[in-house]
């Protein structure tokens, strides 16, 4: 089956404190953009990829594309102004041949191209599935700095990307969200509204979103010991 990849990287970086759009802030010497173009490089099963991009980053976005070495066809777009405005944008432009689209965040250097091939097979089967994890602190729901209430972990997954979905699956969630003003910021979301299964597989803590300056050392410390442990 032909598969899309969609790479949302059009984030402003402002909770970062960086000078820089986020998918162009450096991690152990290239930037997150770069992680994410080098894995999808490595998953066979991509025919193409679309990058949205915050406007006036394009030749920056094109350098990357060319030093990550893809020999795919890839389309660079200015994304949205939320996450979920990028992706439409984005899926607009991905071939009307493409079976599947699968979506991931820049902001998320270390997914693996085996978690990209398993959720490309599972969505395949099932029309939809998602990198999380089981959530494994306890949930408070708070109001006006209190807690209202406590809400039991068991069964709850924290959802991540890549995600991946049937391409007739997302473009259909997508529209009805556009039409009737439904606003999220997972795709998943979207796709589950429409009453179509959405399987989860279970992804590592090392996936993490970065959005703060302790979320990027965090990852430069996961990538210096990887790297250390390879010596």
């Amino acid at each position: 089956m032909k598969a899309s990849a969609i790479i949302v990287a059009a984030g402003s970086g402002v909770r970062l404190g960086s000078s820089v759009p986020k998918a162009f802030v450096k991690l152990a010497g290239r930037t997150m953009l770069s992680w994410s173009l080098v894995t999808v490089r490595q998953v066979s099963s991509i025919d193409e990829v679309v990058i949205t991009i915050p406007e006036g980053f394009e030749d920056a976005a094109r350098a990357e594309v060319a030093a990550a070495g893809l020999a795919l066809p890839v389309k660079i777009t200015p994304g949205g102004i939320e996450r979920q405005d990028s992706v439409r944008i984005a899926l607009g432009l991905t071939s009307a041949e493409s079976d599947l689209v699968i979506v991931h965040d820049a902001a998320r250097p270390l997914a693996t191209p085996a978690i990209f091939e398993a959720c490309l097979i599972a969505a395949a089967r099932t029309g939809g599935a998602i990198a999380a994890i089981p959530v494994s602190d306890t949930l408070k729901r708070v109001a006006d700095g209190a807690i209202t209430a406590t809400i039991a972990r068991a069964g709850l997954w924290q959802a991540q990307t890549p995600q991946a979905f049937r391409r007739d699956l997302l473009v259909a969630a997508h529209q009805r969200a556009l039409t009737e003003k439904i606003a999220t910021t997972d795709d998943a979301d979207l796709v589950e509204r429409t009453g179509a299964r959405v399987e989860v597989l279970e992804c590592s803590t090392a996936n993490l979103k970065i959005t703060t300056p302790s979320d990027l050392a965090v990852v430069e410390a996961i990538i210096a010991r990887s790297d250390a442990a390879k010596k």
